[in-house]
């Protein structure tokens, strides 16, 4: 038995006093609320004591900074050896802009890229497309062709920059432009690092960026997963993404729930075509939505990370501790952004920045303060990025490894998202997976629930929004110079189109997307390497994903009511 346990009954006693001092505080005084909850919802008692963590054993629930579960986090040193990796997520109008962009971050200290590309080219379409008509380089950067990969990434080096590229279902297509600019620079694919999103089963939950169904979704994943475990072996070939489950209206519990379930059915799918969870699991990635609520958010993070580990070690069988690890990329919440007081989100996203650090991310995108009234100015994404190296070099959080470990709530807190989001998967097994509660619209529903409560907690002023339904200015004038996207962007990136298709050899491009063909209708054949191929002689993103619609056939939201 501990020390601390052993006073235990001492503790009551205590514990006894301190409730008699409150009960005459109340006479006088009463609480803001006769309940108190976190963000999402889990019930917060007025203090936490140790009888709040009497099963606690801290070798089987914290245990040491990079020791299995990593709760405590996945490096034995953290950011003492050196900080989170400082990601500006970025992307308009046409690369030659957003190339600009990107060496200006680079110049101002961000330590690694992070692609955000126009609707369109989410969704596997051309610029000329008539469903592009209109969104060419509004949301992100417009990308139909490596022609246009070569302007984004010109004098960046690839073997010195770490890139994250935010691209779903044409991921192949985009990851096989990265590797050829790589060649163009002289960088052999297996000097390339950083990570592409490739995550389709929370677009079919959360965001809606897809294109093929789930089974040939599925097998393009664990094409990548593949051909990176044996070519291109610093990349993360997928991150796992909560961010936007939790922007969908999630609570944090259900975020951490989702996001782990999804990376089951993942580990499922790369393990039945016979890769080794044991190699492929180390470049699994994961990334989660930093929200509001300060001390549930660390705790998520905390939860987060134990329970893959007991994941990927219980239930498949890994053994080496960098596979079990979840290592994860954070970015604050865009959903909190108020076009109210937008000088108010800095403190905003300082609040949720400094969540994240104390989780122990491993890279981090802080959202600029004019995001919910446009595309982030340069002088708004150079607070946001300050913001961050504050936090790093000033405010002296990051000289220690997980500073919040032992308090009382935030261990209780830790536990609880834990177990409620183990109910959810536990539940999500029962329907066949998660690609049968997908298709049920389980998940969906919950989320849709969840961000109703939370609409109707703000419509009520049981959570209050600062600048939004309470402290409002009158006559509020926006004082700040917003970024337009140019209309002329979508002529221009369909001229420079056309062009390109007139240099090229279209018959060898037309060659290369019949071998690409054949492999869509096999599933022995790996897609990668001759989508690489198609794409070193331009064939367009929009001619590549066009084959696979054809083969493959489109998905269709079932709507849940």
């Amino acid at each position: 038995m501990t020390e601390e346990k052993k006073k235990i009954p001492e503790l009551f006693e205590l514990r006894k006093k301190y409730e008699g001092k409150v009960e005459k505080v109340l006479e006088k005084r009463p609480e803001r609320r006769k309940e108190f909850r976190t963000g999402g919802n889990l019930p917060l008692n007025r203090v936490y004591d140790p009888t709040d963590l009497e099963e606690f054993d801290y070798a089987r629930d914290l245990n040491y900074p990079g020791q299995y579960p990593f709760t405590r986090g996945v490096q034995p040193t953290l950011y003492r050896g050196r900080l989170w990796t400082m990601r500006q997520y970025a992307g308009f109008a046409t690369a030659e802009e957003s190339n600009e962009r990107y060496r200006y971050l680079l110049s101002q200290g961000t330590t690694g890229l992070s692609v955000a590309f126009d609707l369109p080219t989410q969704i596997g379409y051309d610029s000329d497309h008539p469903m592009a008509q209109g969104e060419c380089g509004k949301v992100g950067v417009a990308i139909d062709s490596l022609a246009d990969m070569e302007i984004l990434f010109d004098k960046i080096p690839l073997d010195r920059v770490s890139t994250s590229m935010t691209i779903n279902a044409p991921a192949s297509v985009l990851l096989a432009m990265y590797i050829c600019v790589g060649e163009k620079q002289g960088v052999s694919m297996s000097d390339l690092s950083g990570t592409i999103q490739n995550d389709i089963l929370k677009e079919y939950i959360a965001r809606g960026t897809y294109i093929f169904p789930p089974k040939p979704s599925m097998r393009l994943i664990t094409d990548i997963f593949e051909f990176c475990s044996h070519n291109v072996p610093k990349w993360n070939t997928i991150s796992i993404s909560g961010y936007h489950i939790r922007e969908a209206g999630s609570t944090a519990a259900q975020e951490v729930a989702f996001t782990l379930a999804d990376g089951i059915a993942y580990v499922e799918a790369a393990s039945k075509k016979g890769l080794d969870p044991n190699v492929f699991g180390k470049r699994l990635s994961f990334f989660f939505n930093a929200h509001n609520d300060f001390l549930e958010e660390v705790a998520k993070f905390r939860a987060a990370r134990r329970m893959w580990a007991q994941i990927m070690k219980g239930r498949f069988g890994v053994t080496d501790p960098k596979a079990q690890m979840l290592r994860f990329h954070t970015q604050t919440a865009g959903c909190t952004l108020t076009a109210q007081q937008p000088e108010n989100n800095i403190v905003r996203v300082t609040i949720q920045a400094l969540a994240a650090v104390l989780g122990g991310t491993q890279s981090l995108h802080t959202n600029s303060m004019d995001e919910a009234l446009a595309l982030p100015s340069e002088k708004s994404v150079g607070i946001a990025l300050k913001t961050q190296q504050i936090i790093g070099y000033e405010s002296g959080v990051a000289n220690t490894v997980d500073p919040l470990a032992g308090s009382y709530v935030v261990e209780n807190l830790t536990n609880e998202i834990q177990k409620r989001a183990e109910e959810y998967i536990g539940q999500i097994d029962e329907m066949g997976g998660m690609l049968a509660a997908i298709e049920k619209g389980y998940v969906q529903k919950h989320i849709q629930d969840s961000a109703y409560t939370y609409q109707r907690a703000i419509e009520s002023q049981d959570s209050i929004v600062v600048g939004v339904n309470k402290f409002q200015l009158e006559d509020e004038k926006i004082d700040m110079k917003l970024l337009k996207v140019d209309e002329s962007v979508g002529e221009r990136q369909i001229e420079k189109l056309r062009k390109m298709k007139e240099s090229r050899d279209n018959i060898k491009v037309q060659s290369t997307l019949d071998e690409i063909r054949k492999a869509a209708r096999d599933e022995s054949i790996n897609t990668m390497p001759l989508i690489i191929d198609a794409v070193r002689n331009y064939a367009t993103e929009g001619e590549i994903c066009g084959v696979l619609r054809e083969e493959f056939g489109e998905y269709t939201e079932n709507i849940i009511l």
